[in-house]
């Protein structure tokens, strides 16, 4: 199955510079998207930490299966689905050593979502609150769940989903890389359909933007997926652009 992709990344309107890094490396079909938190610089310091850690390692295991692995193997996961998540863990122990590496970059960390295909399989892996979307045949889905505060009080039925919408605590995350060593990385592989659409986002766009018309906007066929990357931030933007916004959308073919 061959698959067209198309990366936007915007600093939004009130944010004055931009802490989100990605991949979309159609060689290797390697899709990620990081958002980095943290004071000064050390957030854009993080999840540029994280996206080459997760690019180097997925190179390393391109072609050498024989190569040593540091978390060992998941015999119930695929060898991509294997990389990926052990991607992510390794990107996690780099982030934590550049963030001893200066007073400046304690407490760095950053989310990630990623996604590795494998013919017609798409592996995702996350950590934190970026997100992973499936558009297919006029329905879109939530393929991760948040690791944050809100989410966990949204499951539990403590808040409803307008209250989690607005809550003063949505951006605060229970998960990231750079927040200890064992980390705990969400995998799971996805079988695609042609004429599925990906979407790979950070919380700029999700917190601004509600699905109903992040629908509206990549079910458009008269778009090509630059379009829809562009039109994804712009509406982020038109209603305040309060942090960065970065999209990654793919689209599976013939």
């Amino acid at each position: 199955m061959r698959i067209t992709y198309q990366a936007v990344t915007d600093v939004g309107r009130k944010r004055k510079g931009n802490e989100d890094n990605l991949i979309a490396d159609g060689q290797r079909h390697l899709f990620a998207v990081a958002d980095g938190m943290g004071g000064h610089a050390a957030g854009e310091v993080a999840s540029k930490v994280a996206v080459d850690a997760i690019n180097e390692f997925i190179c390393m295991t391109g072609g050498d299966e024989e190569i040593t692995w540091p978390f060992g193997l998941d015999e119930d996961m695929s060898y991509d689905g294997n990389r990926l998540k052990t991607a992510l863990r390794y990107a996690n122990g780099k982030v934590l050593e550049q963030a001893r590496s200066r007073s400046d970059y304690e407490n760095m960390a950053t989310t990630v979502a990623a996604v590795l295909v494998d013919g017609e399989t798409a592996n995702i892996a996350h950590v934190g609150d970026s997100r992973v979307y499936l558009l297919r045949q006029g329905q879109l889905t939530q393929l991760t769940s948040d690791h944050s505060w809100v989410n966990e009080q949204l499951k539990s039925g403590a808040l409803s989903a307008d209250q989690a919408r607005s809550h003063p605590l949505r951006n605060v995350v229970t998960r990231a890389l750079g927040g200890k060593p064992d980390l705990k990385v969400d995998v799971k592989a996805h079988a695609m359909q042609r004429g599925d659409m990906l979407l790979i986002c950070s919380d700029g766009l999700t917190t601004m933007v509600p699905d109903s018309d992040i629908l509206r906007i990549m079910s458009d066929t008269t778009s090509s997926l630059e379009e829809i990357g562009r039109d994804l931030v712009a509406e982020a933007n038109a209603r305040g652009g309060e942090d960065n916004i970065t999209v990654v959308v793919i689209r599976f073919e013939e």
